[in-house]
């Protein structure tokens, strides 16, 4: 077990509120005014908390914004699960059924506009801050790694509940797949100021999934 995990083991419900607290605050004020311009303090003041209660969570902004992506990440991933899990495995073999069961899933995992443009503003200025110091890219791609390698064992699982297979390998589709999800947010949140598109990015993403994933296997007649 690592400091890490074992320090989630031993947190208490109540310092477990007080975390979460702190990361809701930071994301509300890291998309309004941007995670560089936060101070720790402004944090605080919006948790209600004092510095002490944010050292005793987190070391640094880095490592705040490190939990944020971690706990999107699970909440998707959960959100995930159980909506396949409402899925008919038959409903996958005709085209029409595929589709719908597509949209079902997309929709569900997929936050809702405000939501979604809060977490691309502070994602994006992650990411930049992450190109421009090298001590930040370090934590910054350990812990996309480490995000993207629970995405593909939880893709790979539910594909093989569904009868499903992909085409490439694995590592590769979840890279294809997550850049395409991050551009389709950024491209919503920029047409949403103009109605010039030549096709909606969730279609863009729609239409990447279809070339990922093989045919279903027609199923035995009984």
């Amino acid at each position: 077990m690592t400091t890490a995990e074992h320090a989630a083991a031993v947190r208490s419900p109540r310092r477990e509120r007080t975390r979460e607290r702190l990361l809701d605050a930071a994301l509300d004020v890291f998309a309004e005014v941007g995670m560089q311009a936060t101070s720790i303090e402004a944090v605080c003041e919006a948790a209600g908390f004092t510095r002490g209660a944010f050292y005793s969570n987190f070391a640094s902004k880095e490592e705040l914004f490190l939990a944020l992506m971690q706990r999107d990440a699970e909440r998707q991933l959960g959100t995930l699960e159980e909506v396949v899990e409402t899925i008919d495995a038959d409903s996958l073999t005709t085209p029409e059924g595929f589709r719908a069961a597509l949209g079902t899933v997309m929709s569900a995992v997929r936050p809702d506009g405000g939501a979604r443009r809060q977490w691309c503003l502070v994602a994006a200025e992650f990411e930049l801050l992450a190109l421009r110091e090298p001590d930040v890219a370090t934590l910054y791609l350990t812990e996309h790694r480490r995000i993207r390698a629970e995405v593909g064992a939880v893709l790979d699982r539910i594909l093989a509940s569904l009868g499903l297979r992909l085409v490439i390998d694995t590592p590769t589709a979840v890279d294809l797949l997550l850049s395409a999800e991050d551009a389709a947010s950024r491209a919503a949140l920029l047409d949403d100021r103009s109605g010039d598109r030549a096709a909606p990015p969730d279609r863009r993403l729609e239409a990447l999934v279809d070339l990922l994933l093989a045919p279903p296997e027609p199923r035995p007649a009984t």
